[in-house]
């Protein structure tokens, strides 16, 4: 496999030169190279080394000028280009978003949720770390057996905390909110939810209550007992 870099194809044996050369300041002016050195550092002979770099000259990734006792070598902007190109891809894969499938059944809460969403201390914060005021309630849902026990992978992901605080009557508990979409059984879908786990709850670990800036019952037109999917989602 190869990226095309000019008119020359750039394999993965060539990146790695290129990587070895950032990895000298390549990227940011000249350094001194000895094909014997780079060679010993990519575990490769002398001559091999010296090929690679002759093919990333060729295909306009580095700028190099040869003296008595080794060279002098700068990577142009193609090739910070492919090396970009590739920690994009590294990005792509050791730092996506986590997610999480969970299905349930809408059932009827208990009306503490309306209570607690309205609070100053958590208004606020929905407010400025949600990017809405949520509607005063939440919507419930009973998960399956089988996503009880897929909930603890929120764990790993990502979310929104919300402080605890305080008036003068008591203390308010915290909270971590996920990024949620909600789908009915026909498919049509609500995006801008969060799943909200309390710090503290008397909840069952089968219970999910969701926060949103509209009442998603209308929605979606849900009535208790209809089933839904939940996709959570890494802030």
């Amino acid at each position: 496999m190869s990226v095309d870099a000019g008119t020359l194809a750039v394999g993965f044996d060539e990146l790695a030169v290129l990587k070895r050369l950032a990895l000298d300041g390549a990227h940011r002016g000249e350094v001194k190279v000895s094909c014997r050195s780079l060679g010993e550092d990519l575990g490769v002979s002398t001559q091999t080394a010296s090929r690679r770099l002759q093919a990333l000259e060729d295909a306009e990734c580095i700028s190099r000028e040869k003296v008595g006792d080794g060279q002098f070598v700068e990577l142009t902007e193609t090739g910070i280009g492919l090396l970009k190109r590739e920690y994009e891809d590294y990005r792509a894969i050791f730092e996506q978003k986590g997610s999480l499938s969970l299905a349930g059944t809408i059932t009827t809460g208990m009306g503490e949720g309306r209570h607690y969403v309205t609070l100053p201390g958590y208004k606020v914060q929905f407010e400025e770390k949600l990017g809405y005021d949520p509607y005063p309630g939440t919507l419930n849902v009973t998960l399956s057996a089988a996503s009880k026990r897929e909930r603890s992978g929120m764990a790993s992901l990502e979310g929104v905390d919300i402080t605890a605080w305080e008036d003068e009557e008591r203390t308010y508990g915290g909270a971590t909110c996920y990024p949620a979409v909600i789908e009915s059984t026909d498919g049509h879908t609500f995006e801008r939810a969060h799943v909200i786990e309390p710090d503290r709850t008397h909840h069952d670990t089968a219970e999910l209550e969701i926060i949103a800036p509209e009442r998603v019952r209308d929605e979606l037109g849900l009535l208790d007992g209809d089933e839904v999917s939940v996709y959570v989602e890494s802030a």
